[in-house]
């Protein structure tokens, strides 16, 4: 039998307008190798005479062509509805990275809130005003706002490290949903490139360049809840350069008695320009700024005497305001047929201010024990990363090194007493502090045969400083650094089957005012996970992910609301499973499933009190949705988290909830009329739950039992979308 002979082959890419496709994946199926077009579109690779390449890219569908190697191919990508069968199982690092692009397409995030959902298995849950960031739960985490995932959003980090609420404390209010290109996220510490908080897992969402079609949306609905939004492309015909403009303004009462008198305002613009074949410049710069007031957390005893309805509050003076201004640079260039570099730098300028009421008047029986916490904050950093194919005893191989900086300057970090959110009544902390993270890390993709073979290495260092100005300003300063290595490997069993094993250690930092008090002890405690599982598609319409997973951690974190600090709390052990499903039923009918069992056990604790609190342990969520049919498009979705343990003996629980959310859709011409029912079962749920010892005004001992937000009851909201 002869051999195919192998050739290379010429070939440019574009979009459906003329536009170039940059940086889209190309595979030589036969061959099993792959490239990406440059910033023109043109790309080459080496082909078998009876070839047929497969292209992806992030915006465009993908496609498949047969080729003839001489002849320079021209391949066009359309914007036309996702089907599933043209995901292919093509070996790559994240297994999940096959379906994320095809989840943003057929589940559009409807806002803010939601652009965490996307990530299979994770649960999120808002217990202030809605302000506030979001609670959230992966992997057997209560995550607080952010202590165990790595988030990120065009590079720019939304982990606030040493935060004046928390660990970690992560708002993704400043995000436009309908901005969002694609969302590339993980499970476990397994990326190099994913350094601090990525141990539960890592979110990475990337906003769109280019807008085609131009939006004015407004949104109405119960709560006295209002929405608007534009939408804007500038673009010149068959322009390479692209600009897009976006601005939001969101208000809303909420569902409880005392109004929340919540107002957000989003402004984004981001310019693209190809400075040539091989090189791009983006800048982006967004600007956000949001107050609201809360019922805050309320204790079952009050609902259950009549004291309050589950509406209601114990101390209506709750809320805060919040801003962000973030800009950023980024510049790609191709320096050979077979490397590229990638820069970028960023720099946010940050506020917060949060009114808080856990306790009500155990501490303070006169004047109540409300709580105020705020900073400012400047954030710098950048990266730079240099990629490069490279052929190893006759065996393609890429290698990617990466070096980088991350610094915080953080200035009145405080926690104070004050009394109906005008006088402070005693400051019990107030410093500045500097925390900057250096880091590097190199990873070697070998692609023997059906075989992807990933090692990598991370190394982290970080510098803590902490000025007291409640002590004459004393400073103190602590440096550590850390190593982490990493494997994966994949195995493309067949064009069905795609197996993988993941194994890695990565780290959550601490708090940098904790630091600096135990002298460095526990600066980065290190996480242990291994992943095993495999991608299959039985049929060209089915898609299945199944992974076997483990997590331990050298020490947890546990947020002390009244006190202002992070503290740890022990070693813990996790380990569980995940089944994600997508199914395409019909051309416009879509259904999708995501299963997460999670055991999680504190290591030093006797057994029958080694529950880890508020740790999730089956959470489910899913939908069916309808595309394209008849000018009709709408999507039924329910999310299931079941009751969960509120203390270490399991003894008192934190309830589980059912919760169906309901949306439809008809376009005219230019209009597209919506309607999104939430909670259409009008079950009453609890959103947010925390184990809470306090004491009412009219008690005399104090309590500890369930404190709790509870869950919006059924509403409606509509809007009204005009494209041109």
């Amino acid at each position: 039998m002869v051999a195919a002979q192998e050739e290379k082959l010429m070939g440019v890419i574009t979009d459906n307008q003329g536009n170039s496709v940059a940086e889209a994946h190309v595979y030589a199926l036969n061959q099993q190798t792959s490239t990406k077009t440059n910033f023109k579109g043109e790309f080459s690779i080496k082909v078998e005479s009876t070839d047929t390449l497969y292209v992806q890219s992030e915006r465009f569908t993908d496609a498949k062509i047969v080729v003839n190697p001489s002849k320079k191919v021209s391949i066009t990508l359309l914007q036309k509805n996702y089907t599933l069968d043209e995901v292919i199982l093509t070996q790559k690092e994240n297994p999940l990275e096959v379906i994320s692009g095809y989840d943003v397409a057929i589940n559009p995030v409807k806002s803010s809130q939601e652009v965490l959902r996307l990530v299979p298995g994770l649960f999120i849950a808002q217990h202030a005003g809605g302000g506030k960031a979001e609670q959230i739960f992966l992997r057997g985490f209560d995550i607080d706002h952010g202590t165990d995932i790595a988030l990120d959003v065009d590079g720019i980090p939304v982990n606030m490290v040493s935060h004046a609420h928390g660990q970690g404390y992560s708002d993704l209010h400043f995000v436009i949903p309908e901005t969002i290109q694609n969302i590339d996220f993980g499970k476990g510490p397994h990326k190099a490139d994913r350094g601090n908080f990525a141990t539960a897992g890592y979110a990475s969402m990337n906003t769109i360049d280019q807008v085609y079609t131009n939006t004015f949306k407004q949104e109405i609905g119960e709560f006295n809840t209002f929405r608007t939004l534009g939408l804007f492309g500038i673009n010149g015909e068959k322009s390479e350069s692209h600009t897009v403009l976006s601005a939001e303004y969101l208000s809303s009462n909420g569902a409880f008695e005392s109004p929340q008198n919540f107002n957000r305002v989003n402004v984004f613009g981001k310019f693209t320009i190809p400075l040539s074949a091989s090189d791009q410049l983006t800048l982006t710069s967004s600007y956000f700024s949001s107050e609201w007031d809360a019922s805050g957390q309320i204790p079952v005893r009050a609902v259950q005497d009549g004291t309050i309805s589950r509406f209601g509050a114990i101390d209506d003076t709750e809320g805060g305001e919040t801003s962000r201004f973030n800009t950023s640079i980024q510049y790609r260039t191709f320096l050979a047929d077979d490397s590229m570099l990638k820069a970028s730098a960023y720099y946010s300028a940050y506020e917060f201010g949060l009114y808080s009421n856990f306790t009500f008047f155990l501490n303070n029986p006169e004047v109540g024990d409300q709580i105020f916490q705020q900073e400012n904050r400047n954030l710098f950093g950048g990266k730079l990363s240099w990629q490069k194919d490279l052929l190893i005893l006759d065996v393609d191989a890429e290698f990617t090194a990466g070096i980088g900086v991350r610094s915080d300057y953080v200035e009145d970090s405080e926690l104070s007493e004050t009394i109906n959110r005008t006088t402070i009544n005693l400051r019990r902390s107030l410093g500045d502090i500097r925390e900057t993270n250096s880091f590097s890390y190199v990873k070697l993709a070998y692609k023997p045969s059906k075989f992807t073979i990933t090692p990598s290495l991370r190394l982290d260092y970080f510098s803590n400083t902490y000025t007291n100005a409640l002590e004459d300003n004393i400073t103190a300063t602590q440096q550590k650094a850390m190593l982490n290595p990493k494997l994966s490997i994949g195995y493309a069993a067949n064009p069905q089957t795609d197996l993988f094993l993941k194994a890695g250690t990565g780290f959550h930092s601490n708090d940098t005012r904790v630091v600096v008090a135990q002298s460095g002890q526990t600066i980065l405690p290190r996480a242990y996970g291994v992943d095993a599982g495999l991608n299959l598609k039985p049929t060209p319409k089915l898609f299945i992910n199944s992974t076997l997973w483990y997590l331990g951690l050298d020490q947890e974190f546990v947020y002390v609301g009244d006190e202002g600090v992070v503290e740890p709390s022990g070693r813990t052990r996790r380990f569980g499973a995940d089944l994600t499903t997508r199914y395409q039923l019909s051309e416009v009918l879509f259904l999708d499933s995501d299963f997460t069992y999670s055991h999680a056990r504190s290591l030093e604790a006797e057994d029958g009190e080694d529950y880890i609190p508020l740790a999730p342990q089956f959470a489910a969520s899913g939908g069916l949705t309808l595309k394209a049919f008849k000018n009709f498009s709408g999507s039924i979705r329910s999310r299931l988290l079941t009751d969960r343990p509120a203390d270490e003996s399991n003894t008192i629980k934190a309830d589980g909830y059912f919760i169906t959310d309901f949306t439809a859709n008809y376009t005219w011409k230019r209009f597209e009329l919506g309607v999104i029912v939430e909670n259409i079962f009008d079950r009453e749920w609890n959103e947010a739950q925390f184990l809470t010892n306090s004491r009412l005004q009219n008690e005399a001992v104090a309590v500890e039992e369930i404190h709790f937000t509870p869950g919006n009851p059924i509403n409606v909201r509509t809007r009204l979308t005009y494209t041109f």
